[in-house]
């Protein structure tokens, strides 16, 4: 059928890929243009989410085709990409957006964001996010174009994207969590729409582009305690040695031993920071028999020790019982 995605990661694949996802942070803004109105969104070093929740418009990045806002419409921009929101419906609408506006918003920056005078005739859910598959790997890092989606009413995306700016708004205890919480569930949606979906994004979403290798992937994040080997995680998806290898590199950026070592290494901290789990239990967890050689691998990657690592993060649990979506956005940056 034409328009259809060439290769389609299994149902199967995807569920004990979705098991895995973790929403890090999230900050987000509600944002009302009036008529004719345009928003110059700044670069951040995270992905952008904006889902719009009521009128029209749309969304201009350099050399992309303008991408239209109607309701129930949601857009993910790769990190330390520019854009312009424009509250019209033409898809010629000027770029110079920064004279109309005083520069670029950072979403997440301020609870509420309004451009222009009169009514709002495009109101937009507006956030930064990081979002990991396993402990390690950020789900949309490597994005290269952006991804579009069109939900219907009975999705009712629209409403959770709202309740997770009022549970930000409230600055309540847990607002952080709850909120993760919530954007994880929009993107758990729109995961599920890979397998059905027939727009571009499908083909050029790394983590999707290739099902063997994602498969691959799901069993390190989801059992990193097996012992993987090359061999065996190459057999286990039907690939030779030599195209696993490659056809790895090409998704990821690098080997599969250094990425199911981030993704242990990354569990392992975890583990620490819980302190619900002897040292030795701790390896055993991240796939390591040999304590030492655990030592070895986690100094090189945390620069401490497994016992000073968790002494460290047990002293910032007590200084913090909050922590903030900083410290956690450093935490999973390290």
């Amino acid at each position: 059928m034409a328009g259809e995605p060439f290769r389609r990661i299994s149902r199967q694949d995807l569920d004990k890929l979705m098991t895995t996802l973790d929403v890090a942070f999230v900050r987000l803004s509600e944002c009302a243009l009036a008529a004719a109105a345009y928003l110059a969104v700044a670069r951040t070093n995270a992905s952008t989410i904006h889902c719009c929740l009521r009128g029209a418009g749309v969304i201009l990045l350099d050399d992309e085709t303008p991408i239209r806002l109607t309701p129930h419409t949601l857009v993910i921009v790769p990190p330390g990409r520019a854009m312009t929101v424009a509250a019209t419906e033409h898809a010629t609408a000027p770029r110079n957006a920064g004279k109309y506006n005083n520069g670029g918003f950072t979403p997440g920056a301020s609870q509420r964001h309004t451009v222009g005078d009169g009514e709002p005739a495009l109101v937009l859910a507006c956030g930064s996010f990081r979002a990991n598959y396993g402990p390690a790997l950020d789900l949309f890092g490597s994005l290269a174009t952006p991804i579009v989606e069109t939900f219907d009413v009975h999705d009712q995306l629209d409403q959770v994207m709202a309740y997770a700016m009022a549970e930000l708004a409230a600055q309540d205890v847990g607002g952080g969590p709850m909120s993760a919480a919530l954007l994880k569930l929009v993107l758990l949606a729109l995961l599920r729409r890979c397998l059905v979906s027939t727009n571009a994004w499908v083909e050029r979403f790394s983590i999707l582009s290739d099902p063997p290798i994602a498969r691959a992937f799901a069993e390190m994040a989801s059992r990193p305690s097996v012992p993987h080997t090359v061999q065996s995680l190459s057999h286990a998806v039907g690939l030779s040695r030599s195209a696993f290898m490659a056809r790895f590199s090409a998704v990821f950026g690098e080997s599969p031993m250094s990425l199911l070592r981030r993704v242990r290494m990354r569990h392992a901290a975890d583990l620490l920071a819980a302190n619900a789990l002897s040292i030795d239990q701790v390896a055993l967890n991240a796939g390591y028999r040999s304590r030492s050689s655990f030592t070895r691998t986690f100094r090189r990657y945390y620069g401490s020790d497994p016992s000073e690592y968790r002494a460290r993060a047990q002293r910032d649990s007590a200084d913090s019982a909050t922590p903030t979506e900083d410290a956690i956005e450093e935490s999973y940056a390290a």
